[in-house]
Parts: C-alpha cells; structure tokens; sequence
C-alpha cells in the first residue's frame, strides 16, 4: 500500500522509539510493557498530532492554502502541534478555542499549551462549551476566502481520513520495528478522542494482516458513541487507501471508564498513571489524554485483562506540555525556602 501517493510534508522525528517499561511491568507485575514513544515526534515538544499534520498540511499546501484554521480545547496539543506545523511552512494558523473545562484558574487559561501557542504566532479565538466549533470554523473560511485569502480547514484533532493516515504509516512504523527487534505485539493500548489516532493504527494493523487488536481509552466520550465514531472513521480511512469493506465492528474497542467527570477533568487515577509513569520510567503523561489513557492500561492488568507473558504496547500521544496547565493538581505542597 504506498502512501507515497498523497501529498505530504515530513515533520517527524521518525521512528519514534518503541521500548520496554521494566519498573512499571515490575510494580504491576502482570505483562510485558513497552511504549511506543509518540511524545517524541519532535515538532513543539512532540506528540501523536504530528503524524497527522505531515498529510495535512500536506494537503493544504497542495491546495495552495496560505492559511489554516483548526479547533480544539483550551488546552488542545493538536492546536500546538498545527501552529507549529503552520509556522515551519510558511502558513497563517488560526485556531478556536471551545471552553470545555469550566475553570478560572490562571495556569489553565494563560500557560501550557496556550503559551506555545502565542509563542508561535497563532491567533487565538475563544468560544463557550457547546459551540458548533465546525459552523465556527467554515464561517471564518469563507471571511478569509472574501478578504482574499485561501484557508485551508483542519478538523479538531486532525481527524478526519486525510489525518488518518499518520497512524495508519505509525502502524507500519511499529510492525517493521517490533519485526526487527523480535517482539511479538499481543496488544496496543492508547487514549483515544477525536478518533484519527486509533482509527488510522487499526486501518494500518488491518492492511497489513497484523492481528494486533486496539484498546481504546476514551477521554470523552461513551463507550458505543466512541466505538460508532471509530468505526466509521475507520472504515472511511480503509477507503481512502483502497480497501473498503475489511474493517469489521468487532475490530473497534473503546473503554469510557476513565472518563470520570468529563474531557479534561482530573481523575485520581490519571493522577496515579502519570506519578507511576514519571517515577519509575522518568516519561511524562499528560492529564487529559495520555495520562488517562495509561490510566486505563493500568486499570486493565490490575483486572487480570493483560497476563504475564503477553507483549502490551502503550502509544504514548504526547501533550507533557499540558502539566504546566495543571499546575494545582499534582503540587502536593510548596517547597520550602532554603
């Protein structure tokens, strides 16, 4: 399957690595644990969304945009990732931020992602939760085409089928390497949200006859509203590249347990996941995906889903800029003066 064939600019620093976890498989003492190391795409401190951005842009550029509009959360790593990818070619980026985390607190609202994002030069819109972010979106498409511009629409998360693509070359990506090094993938676990992460690794597991399955942590969204979403991106993507009809229902697996109170919202068992991540493996999480997506893996071998001798990989997507957000949710206590 060559997907030479759509257009496509390089911005990461791939392979990414894809390693063993040996203090976190000994603390929980069930399988095998590696991680396959998507906070280390490079592009603004790195993460799942640069995949995505090297078809998109790609295919903006080929569309001879001169400016992309995206949406996403406040703290959106998608939202970093397309500023930094706009800056390096060239390209105006405006991005709308939804208010999906009701806070005022400063570090949420002013630092993290959103410092990068001005860093940049993205110009940033703010909008309540619930807003119709696509109608949002199109609307400013079409005042940039009568002020003459040519924008160039990025759906939330770079998800859509063109997006995809990113994590269906990831998934050759991994194959090629577990091949080399000998290892034999039981299971890949991930957080997934707006889809295109998951959706593109089962597209590329499929083509290539892996028989890995994809456990998808959901950070948003219910269990069979996740599973509809994933699927019919999923499916969509297979078209793209050609072989339509191969993706069945039951390759499509979400779990909603680590939702808790909502996108973005802190659980004490992401707080659990990125203290375990960072003390016994020196990798940081992020708290609204990776940190509830490893959430999610731990949940399941604590629950015997995951044994001993089985091979499970982590897709880590990234976002440790979103802890400075976050800042009052893991201080444990000022530290003293000296």
């Amino acid at each position: 399957m060559q997907l030479s064939r759509f257009p496509r600019v390089r911005l990461c620093h791939a392979p990414t690595p894809l390693e063993p976890m040996k203090r976190l498989s000994d603390a929980l003492g069930g399988p095998e644990i590696w991680v396959k190391r998507d906070d280390c795409t490079g592009l603004a401190s790195g993460g799942n969304k640069t995949r995505k951005l090297e078809f998109l842009i790609g295919a903006a550029l080929a569309a001879g945009a001169d400016h992309v509009i995206t949406q996403g959360a406040h703290q959106s790593n998608h939202v970093r990732q397309t500023a930094a990818a706009a800056a390096k070619h060239g390209l105006k980026c405006t991005a709308l931020l939804e208010q999906r985390v009701e806070t005022n607190d400063p570090d949420y609202l002013g630092n993290g992602n959103v410092l990068l994002d001005e860093l940049m030069g993205c110009t940033l819109r703010t909008y309540p939760a619930g807003t119709d972010m696509q109608a949002e979106m199109e609307a400013l498409a079409a005042d940039l085409q009568d002020a003459g511009e040519t924008p160039y629409v990025i759906p939330g998360g770079g998800s859509n089928t063109t997006g995809a693509l990113g994590y269906v070359a990831c998934a050759y990506e991994m194959l090629g390497q577990a091949e080399a090094m000998g290892l034999a993938i039981d299971h890949i676990v991930t957080a997934t949200g707006s889809t295109g992460t998951q959706a593109g690794l089962v597209a590329g597991l499929t083509a290539a006859n892996a028989g890995i399955p994809v456990l998808g942590i959901s950070v948003r969204a219910p269990k069979e509203k996740q599973e509809a979403n994933v699927l019919a991106l999923t499916r969509a993507t297979a078209e793209t590249l050609g072989y339509g009809g191969a993706i069945d229902a039951a390759l499509i697996e979400a779990d909603d347990t680590q939702v808790g109170g909502g996108y973005g919202v802190p659980t004490p068992a992401m707080i659990e996941a990125v203290r375990m991540f960072s003390s016994l493996e020196g990798i940081l999480l992020d708290p609204v995906y990776s940190g509830k997506g490893a959430a999610g893996l731990i949940a399941a071998v604590r629950a015997g889903r995951f044994t001993k001798g089985q091979k499970v990989v982590f897709l880590h997507t990234g976002g440790s800029a979103g802890l400075f957000a976050y800042r009052s949710t893991f201080m444990q206590e000022a530290i003293p003066a000296s």
